[in-house]
């Protein structure tokens, strides 16, 4: 069993250490917080062993009543890999720990693409990261475009991409967020930072991107722009993408008009969190012009990075699972699919390359 530790506890880290908790050959070393706060109380009901994190030691967990195993030292000793799940920017900080203790570690998309030896999604690019030191798992919305153009480059090849990116304006427990009552470019420069971050990904390909962001804390929106390199028919790009294990799309018959009635599709389904860990690209938007590919998708911030920390810890720790095996591995423990309806063009399998 290989033994994860989770550095941060919050919004990416509580969902990777119940991912990692479901795993059939991994287990949690420990989960490590700042503060006393909520989540640290969760990890410590859950049965995590607790590590603190902040300069202050355990002092401010004794004074809580949450016993703690130990400080974020202890932690990283005790584990095969960490998982950094710390804001953006922190986990750099952090890299000369787990050099240190000669810990691979697993970073967030809010680092620098140099954190890391490698920035990592599986579907794309897992057999980089086999044996590295570190990844970087890049951010919510570079997975999504990732795991999209990779089926799409391998098929049909791709000329340029162009991206319009519909963020929201915070997580639900963002309180400081926003805008409140605005629709922002954000940021007014093109390209938004997400092009050059698939690029970490996808070194050759063509991509501009532009950024919004508007006052909701339901799930990113991609309007979706591809020229490929042949002209395939849009319904042969549904077959292509609804074979893909980590993509959904969404069936017209289900009346989901919007990331809202996305979540509550899913939290109905019996979603832990309602988490969405795939794509959700609604169907019937998939149209081709010539060799103009046009589609809108749904990225839930929270979630769909999830799947990913999984691989990318098989990947470090060298285990004998290629980026298929460890794919469906992820996604059968998880119910990556499950719970979501399965129609022509939604086959239960991965695509990934042995």
């Amino acid at each position: 069993m290989l033994h994860v530790g989770i550095n941060g506890f919050g919004t990416i880290g509580k969902r990777v250490a119940d991912a990692v908790r479901v795993q059939p050959d991994m287990t949690v070393a420990g989960v490590s917080k700042r503060s006393p706060n909520f989540e640290a109380t969760i990890a410590h009901d859950r049965g995590y062993d607790l590590y603190a994190a902040g300069d202050d030691g355990r002092v401010p967990f004794d004074a809580a009543g949450l016993d703690t195993a130990g400080t974020v030292h202890d932690l990283v000793e005790v584990s095969d890999v960490v998982v950094d799940t710390t804001p953006g920017g922190v986990g750099a900080t952090n890299a000369s720990l787990y050099e240190e203790h000669d810990t691979p570690a697993i970073f967030q998309g809010g680092e620098d693409p140099d954190v890391a030896d490698v920035s990592f999604v599986a579907r794309a690019n897992y057999d980089d990261a086999v044996g590295a030191d570190s990844a970087r798992v890049v951010s919510c919305n570079t997975t999504g475009l990732s795991r999209l153009f990779a089926p799409l480059e391998e098929s049909y090849g791709i000329e340029k991409a162009r991206i319009t990116l519909v963020r929201r304006g915070g997580d639900p427990g963002q309180t400081s967020r926003g805008p409140i009552n605005d629709t922002l470019p954000d940021p007014v420069e093109i390209p938004s930072h997400h092009g050059p971050d698939v690029q970490t990904v996808f070194p050759d390909l063509d991509i501009d991107t532009m950024g919004m962001k508007v006052p909701t804390t339901q799930m990113h929106t991609h309007s979706v722009n591809v020229t490929l390199e042949s002209t395939p028919s849009a319904e042969a790009v549904r077959e292509l993408l609804g074979r893909e294990s980590r993509l959904f799309l969404i069936p017209e018959t289900l009346g989901i008009d919007g990331a809202g009635k996305l979540k509550e599709y899913t939290r109905d389904a019996g979603r832990p969190r309602g988490d969405v860990w795939e794509n959700c690209i609604w169907a019937e938007s998939v149209t081709v012009e010539d060799n103009d590919l046009y589609l809108f998708q749904a990225i839930h911030q929270e979630a769909d990075v999830v799947p990913e920390n999984i691989d990318a810890v098989r990947a470090l720790s060298e285990r004998t699972a290629s980026a298929r095996q460890s794919i469906d591995r992820t996604n059968d423990a998880l119910g990556v699919g499950r719970g979501l309806v399965e129609h022509e063009g939604n086959a239960p399998r991965s695509t990934a390359d042995d």
